[in-house]
């Protein structure tokens, strides 16, 4: 059986239709599968790289974690603690002279003590002059502040000489949570 010219016309012209219809819609969708397969293999990668980063970070956020730890331990220790604001500032004044006696200085005076207050912390300003007979007791003084827990910090320090006596005057503050403390009757303190 002999295909003719018109018959042979006609198998190309479908083959022809047949390649269109595959190149405009079979085509098309496997190169839209092959992307998504490329961009999940891909996506698949970035998260395995994630993975092992986090791994190898693990031991390191641990010893971060220690650190912070010790560290709000270590604060802790550092701030005042008291039923109520006149109590925290009692406790500042008391710490101050006795670290005062501890290393041989007199207390001259003290004035009323200052504080600041914030949503959640308290800082606490207290005033003292004194006088000593050695001006290392100062020194030793400075020191016993600088060792202290719960921690006060110089703001000001002076120390002037007359005759055999030093006189000074030191300013320090503490801190405090104000959370949960009532303060006391004056206003505006």
């Amino acid at each position: 059986m002999q295909i003719s010219k018109r018959e042979r016309n006609i198998l190309t012209m479908a083959g022809v239709v047949a390649l269109v219809f595959v190149g405009s819609n079979v085509l098309p969708r496997l190169q839209n599968l092959y992307v998504a397969r490329n961009e999940t293999i891909e996506s698949v990668q970035l998260d395995i790289e994630r993975e092992q980063r986090l791994i190898e970070n693990t031991a390191s956020w641990r010893e971060r974690r220690v650190e912070v730890e010790s560290m709000i331990a270590e604060l802790e220790t550092q701030i005042f603690e008291g039923e109520t604001i006149p109590i925290v500032e009692a406790n500042i004044q008391r710490a101050l002279s006795q670290h005062a006696r501890d290393s041989g200085i007199t207390v001259s005076s003290t004035r009323l003590a200052e504080r600041v207050e914030s949503p959640h912390w308290l800082l606490i300003s207290q005033e003292m002059s004194f006088r000593t007979d050695e001006a290392a007791n100062s020194v030793s003084f400075l020191q016993k502040m600088q060792d202290s827990a719960p921690r006060l910090r110089v703001t000001d320090f002076s120390l002037s000489r007359s005759r055999n006596q030093y006189s000074g005057s030191i300013t320090v503050v503490g801190f405090a949570r104000s959370e949960g403390l009532p303060g006391d009757s004056e206003p505006g303190r």
